[in-house]
């Protein structure tokens, strides 16, 4: 042999010698002695502290899944047991994450092309304890120690990481917050055979190319100091980082007595792609919603919908969600309609149009702290759950029942409300509600409120500026051509007549309360009403007990024809006087005087009747209703006797300020509106 052939022996030889050794080394080396290295490396890194406590090993085998060569190429396993993550010192728990197994595969060969590649990690009984603390701390956040700004600065590593799959025997998550007054915990189990998405979506599965579902987990615990219970089925981790197969996820939870049911995909779930649901939403008021959406949304009776919610996660606006032809009832009212959450700034936005084919009157009674009747109870119930009491008093008519103005800076809002018919009683119709609801910085506007009644219309402008302390309140409201015989259909005698109602009122006032805001309000109301007639049946069909005692101390039991009645009120700090307040019948000229006040809700006013001719009414003396709104009194007046030849002929030369409500009568009407000549100033 040459010397350089001695030369290239040996060194082959030595390198060889290398090899073997290095191999006999790594087989044999105890990896227990790496632990207080990687312990501390880990916890620094993590600026938390971290501990492998078991044993740490690698084991050597080949991969005979790879091909040619490669498959004689060992493969290192890695085992660790007993590890723990603990808390960042701001959380007062030890243990975040513990894990009794850790096993790992590393492909070798990856390397050379700077990535870490790791096929499978398994986990052994993972448990894991996600906390935030009354402060907002948090173990989820991980301030890393090399996440200050001079690492920004620094060029993006050559090397690459790549995790296939993720399994696990089961695991239990723990969740505790003190914001949201939640202690919940949930288990995942593997499903042990993978289940089709189409299996459980309807068929939908092959359209979507969803992943399989893999895991199945349970969840049990409080929330927003609700009980909360829960079960679905999620993908498996590999589907976690598929651009082609979405995440699938199904989910039944019930919070309180509120319901949410899902079913649908993520896609891109790791890098926050989008959501495609079928979401379902059911429980005692919608209200309830905002501990779990952060939706505001208002007291409402019983509700429950079916739709389709899609969202996008990286929308240069912020988060967008949207809640689409979706249908359901809120009370005995049907509601469709499309909604868009959008986590904008400075505060989340809330748009869409809304629809009702039959609407109930009474299901919009929560709105404004009025009982709705079917399934107030319940309502009521999840208001009190809140800690929401009622604050109506038991001798009081108007609602004492405060709006949670606090919460309505919380979100700002642009929704369109249609209504086709509107269910108030039997034989009232109201249809084509229409409504422009605004809400910004808590400055709630309903503009324009408008709806069809007894072939007329109202049109109203409400404005409620929540953002100040006490809330101002603003109404406008215009009532045209309320037609009498379609008010009152239970009246057989007002069938046949043409008269009607027109009416303007404008009014402000302050308080967190429909009864507060009348108690200060201040304005004016104007009605006018024509051709219609009064009986004591008519009181007892509209339940108005004292004025069927006064029209049966006026008129006995006979029906008496109104040519017109007449209103135009002065309310000034929740006091309303008349101004004008009459009615011109048939027999005589009926004028009411005296004060209605909000605040106190309490009546003083007096009746005095002046009789027309020959025909002289029953009474005697005038009358006087007193009393509160809930205990009203009405009686004759004691001392005084209705003068005999007192009576006018017609409104007009009797109060001049008759003549302003003119304006109440549109031209269309002329002279067949009896109030047209009735009110006219008559010439001297």
């Amino acid at each position: 042999m040459s010397r350089t052939g001695k030369v290239f022996s040996w060194t082959g030889g030595i390198l060889l010698l290398l090899v073997v050794a290095v191999v006999i080394f790594i087989a044999t080396f105890d990896w227990n002695r790496l632990k207080p290295t990687i312990n501390q490396k880990v916890s620094t890194e993590l600026n938390r502290p971290f501990a492998i406590r078991g044993d740490l090993g690698v084991k050597w085998e080949r991969h005979r899944d790879e091909p040619g060569w490669r498959s004689w190429v060992p493969w290192p396993h890695v085992h660790a047991d007993d590890i723990v993550l603990g808390n960042p010192p701001t959380i007062p728990d030890v243990t975040m994450v513990q894990l009794q197994r850790v096993e790992a595969t590393l492909a070798p060969l990856a390397l050379l092309g700077k990535q870490v590649y790791i096929p499978w990690i398994k986990l052994t009984q993972p448990d894991a304890r996600l906390i935030q603390t009354a402060d907002k701390h948090n173990n989820w956040t991980f301030n890393l120690a090399n996440s200050d700004e001079s690492a920004k600065d620094q060029p993006p590593s050559a090397w690459s990481f790549r995790l296939d799959n993720v399994v696990f025997d089961q695991g239990n998550i723990r969740y505790r917050d003190a914001i949201n007054r939640a202690d919940v915990r949930v288990t995942v189990d593997p499903l042990g055979k993978p289940v089709p998405y189409a299996q459980l979506a309807g068929g939908k599965g092959d359209e979507k190319g969803a992943a399989d579902f893999v895991f199945g987990w349970q969840a049990s615990g409080t929330y927003n100091n609700e009980r909360l219970s829960g079960d679905g089925k999620i993908g498996g981790m590999l589907a976690l980082r598929s651009d082609a197969h979405p995440f699938p996820v199904a989910a039944d939870v019930r919070n309180g007595t509120t319901r949410v049911r899902v079913e649908g995909t993520v896609s891109d779930p790791l890098n926050l792609g989008g959501l495609d649901l079928r979401l379902r939403f059911s429980g005692d008021t919608l209200a309830n919603l905002y501990g779990l959406t952060g939706v505001l949304l208002p007291d409402t009776p019983p509700y429950e919908t079916d739709g389709h919610l899609t969202a996008r996660f990286r929308d240069a606006g912020g988060m967008r969600f949207r809640y689409e032809k979706f249908n359901g009832h809120i009370g005995d009212s049907d509601i469709h309609g499309t909604l868009t959450y959008t986590q904008s700034k400075p505060r989340p936005r809330l748009e869409g149009e809304l629809t009702s084919r039959q609407l109930r009157m009474a299901d919009l009674g929560p709105l404004i702290g009025v009982n709705s009747g079917k399934g107030s109870e319940k309502t009521e119930k999840a208001k009190a759950a809140r800690g929401d009491k009622s604050t109506q008093p038991a001798d009081r008519v108007l609602p004492h029942d405060k709006f949670d103005t606090k919460s309505w800076d919380a979100m700002d809002a642009d929704v369109k409300f249609r209504g086709a018919r509107i269910e108030h009683s039997d034989k009232l119709p109201i249809s084509d509600l229409y409504t422009h609801l605004i809400l910004k910085q808590g400055d709630l506007r309903l503009d324009p409120l408008r709806f069809a009644i007894a072939g007329g219309s109202l049109n109203a402008s409400i404005r409620l500026e929540g953002n100040r302390s006490p809330m101002q309140g603003r109404a406008d409201i215009h009532a045209r051509n309320l037609r009498l015989k379609q008010l009152f259909a239970d009246v057989t005698a007002m069938q046949s007549s043409l008269g009607q109602i027109n009416g303007d009122a404008k009014l402000t006032g302050s308080g967190n309360s429909v009864a507060d805001l009348l108690a200060t309000s201040n304005g004016d109301l104007k009605v006018l009403m024509n051709d219609g007639l009064i009986s004591r049946s008519l009181m007892e069909i509209v339940g108005l007990n004292v004025g069927n005692y006064v029209v049966g101390k006026l008129f006995g039991d006979d029906e008496v024809a109104i040519n017109c009645a007449a209103a135009d009120l002065d309310i000034r700090n929740g006091l309303a006087r008349s101004r004008l307040l009459v009615f011109d019948t048939e027999n005589a000229v009926i004028n009411v005087t005296g004060t209605t006040n909000f605040a106190n809700e309490r009546l003083d006013l007096s009746i005095d009747p002046a009789s027309k001719g020959i025909r002289i009414i029953t009474l005697r003396s005038p009358l006087y209703v007193r009393g509160t709104f809930k205990n009203p009194d009405a009686g004759v007046k004691a001392g005084p006797l209705i003068a005999r030849g007192a009576a006018a002929v017609a409104l007009g030369a009797v109060v001049a300020p008759a003549a302003a409500l003119l304006a109440l009568i549109s031209p269309s009407e002329g002279d067949s509106n009896q109030c047209t000549n009735v009110l006219q100033p008559k010439k001297k």
